[in-house]
């Protein structure tokens, strides 16, 4: 995935300013504790960081 696409789902799924206050402070257990930004910074695929942030949210299956 894109990272355009991955901020095109984060910000249309939970708006703007909830999506980038999401990316910069909610921790994602399931990426070794680090928050959205965080693991992107360290490579992992926007994808993976999409599906943790969906499961953290309880988004609807089909979304992610």
């Amino acid at each position: 995935m894109r990272l355009t696409e991955f901020t095109e789902l984060l910000t249309t799924q939970f708006g703007v300013s909830s999506a980038d206050s999401m990316l910069r402070d909610h921790v994602l257990v399931e990426l070794g504790g680090r928050t959205g930004a965080q693991a992107i910074e360290a490579g992992i695929d926007p994808r993976d960081v999409w599906v943790a942030i969906c499961r953290d949210f309880d988004v609807p299956r089909n979304l992610w």
